[in-house]
């Protein structure tokens, strides 16, 4: 426990940020409804700079947090705060943050600032006001921050929904599709997701059963608290096992599966991710999607145990089809943001892959693609959506000869597209390769499979990028600009991150690594196979007791 509320205000700045961008006046240039050009601009400005200033200010504090935050292996949070919020129902006010949540929390508060730098032009205000798509994006980064910390089962799940309010407004109201397209994509997103959480809030009231059963929580109302809960758990107060155990942890699994997205709950992704600028398809699949696979971990391998261990050779399975179906379908798309929609659900099926393996290198490479995929796609989708606002056109066909006109734009496009095939050097090789080694040694065909799609990942970059930027130049190419200052700004911290990342990844894994032993403890696996005359790596105690 803190006496500074870390985690509060982390997700608190963003959230006050929101209301008051959106309250910003409208300042000078308005005609009605409709503002002249000149009032656009300055609104459009005015907006996005208030929203840069409120990230900036989140990213300084994660900064000042990461650097307060204890790096004792032994503790399970680092920083937690706990108050009373709704006594009747046992519900509290419950933040912890631990290792693998760090992370994704300084990934999320660098990534804001930079989408919306990248989104300063892509903003079209005869769609709608800037200040509310500024203040949308806040929002949105408020609930994922807020996501990571909470440990109350129900407030979780209170944040994991209301996120899909905002993102939804985001998809549907800016892009370069129609508005009949884009509200479909829309809500395509919501709805999917939201028969996830439905059938999610059926696994948490099944979950608040079994507590009251145990006659935990205030006064043995129950409860909704993660270390309580997985404390009784451990003592044999609460099952988890069984019929009943196994439809809670499904229905979670299944909440969380969608919001990832693995096979085949998949569909949604690919229209939702390019109906908006390309800095909101980013901050659905680089940021908000991670709340998925966050919360596999979190509350399916840790919560459930033994029981989630009875998913884990199906949820494999169809990680590892969301390999190859992404793969395939990325190689067979014309449209460049598409393909690189379709990349990401293959990448997702290799972080699900490592979370469901139940090995400590398999884990921790999961937590780490988290981190790396999410700058690796957000470099490639930015770099891909000023390309392609400059030349009018997503078609990869109307390109060529594009290194010719934008030489820095080609080499940030190449770096970042090494960077999805998992380059030796840069940073997604790190944790593919620690998924590979620790998912081979419980799933070894699994394992292998993945491995082979690997190398079907450089068709689709390499080709891509044969078609766009080498060659005789398509029509139209000379006119594409090189990369401006400020798209510079945006895109070189990214670039220089997947660099220092792919040669010392170890601060990222000494975050992780204590978070994913403590997970591990909850899950009675024996350690993979081990070749002759080695007893094999042991990164975590075997679990005590045999409880579960």
């Amino acid at each position: 426990m803190t006496s500074l509320p870390w985690l509060t205000v982390l997700w608190l700045v963003p959230a006050v940020g929101a209301i008051a961008v959106a309250l910003l006046p409208a300042g000078p240039g308005q005609v009605g409804a409709v503002a002249e050009s000149a009032g656009q601009d300055r609104r459009q400005g005015r907006s996005l700079q208030a929203g840069v200033a409120v990230s900036l200010v989140t990213l300084g504090w994660s900064i000042a947090m990461a650097v307060a935050f204890p790096g004792s292996p032994g503790t399970r949070f680092g920083l937690t705060e706990s108050h009373r919020w709704i006594p009747a129902i046992g519900a509290r006010y419950e933040l912890g943050l631990d290792g693998v949540g760090l992370v994704l929390v300084l990934l999320t508060t660098a990534l804001v600032p930079l989408l919306l730098l990248g989104a300063w032009h892509a903003i079209d205000a005869s769609q709608g006001d800037p200040r509310i798509y500024v203040a949308l994006t806040l929002a949105v980064q408020a609930m994922v921050l807020l996501s990571f910390v909470a440990t109350d089962i129900l407030l979780f799940y209170l944040v994991f929904e209301a996120m899909l309010i905002p993102m939804y407004f985001l998809v549907g109201g800016w892009g370069q599709l129609d508005r009949a397209l884009r509200a479909r994509a829309a809500l395509k997103f919501l709805l999917y997701n939201l028969l996830g959480g439905l059938i999610m809030l059926a696994g948490v009231i099944g979950l608040f059963a079994l507590t009251a059963r145990a006659r935990l929580g205030e006064d043995g109302r129950g409860s909704f608290g993660l270390s309580e809960i997985t404390a009784a758990i451990a003592d044999g107060k609460v099952d988890v096992g069984g019929p009943a155990g196994l439809a809670i942890c499904g229905a979670f699994l299944f909440a969380f599966a969608v919001k990832a997205p693995v096979w085949p709950l998949h569909a949604w992704l690919p229209d939702a991710a390019v109906a908006g600028t390309p800095s909101t398809g980013v901050l659905m699949m680089a940021v908000m999607d991670k709340v998925g696979t966050f919360a596999m971990l979190r509350f399916v391998v840790e919560l459930f145990g033994d029981t989630a261990k009875e998913f884990a050779p199906w949820i494999t399975v169809l990680a590892v089809v969301s390999i190859v179906y992404g793969l395939l379908l990325a190689i067979a798309q014309t449209d460049l943001m598409r393909l690189i929609a379709y990349t990401s659900i293959s990448h997702f099926g290799f972080i699900v892959l490592g979370v469901f393996a139940l090995s400590p290198q398999s884990q921790a490479g999961a937590a780490l693609y988290m981190l790396n995929h999410g700058i690796s796609t957000a470099a490639l989708f930015l770099v891909a959506g000023f390309l392609t606002s400059k030349h009018g056109t997503r078609s990869i066909a109307d390109f060529g000869g594009v290194q010719k006109v934008a030489p820095v734009l080609s080499g940030v496009f190449l770096i970042a597209g090494l960077a999805t095939l998992s380059l030796p050097g840069l940073a997604p090789f790190v944790s593919e390769f620690l998924v590979m080694i620790g998912s081979f040694g419980r799933y070894p065909v699994v394992a292998v499979v993945a491995t082979i799609a690997l190398v079907g990942s450089a068709v689709y970059i390499l080709w891509t990028y044969q078609r766009m930027m080498g060659g005789p130049a398509g029509p139209g190419v000379d006119r594409i600009g090189d990369l401006d200052r400020r798209q510079r700004v945006v895109l070189f911290p990214l670039i220089a991150a997947l660099v220092v990342l792919g040669f010392w990844p170890r601060p990222a894994l000494d975050a992780i690594t204590p978070a994913i032993d403590h997970t591990l403890r909850s899950v009675s696996v024996a350690p993979p196979p081990a070749a002759p005359g080695h007893a094999g790596p042991t990164l975590v105690e075997p679990p005590q007791g045999g409880h579960r």
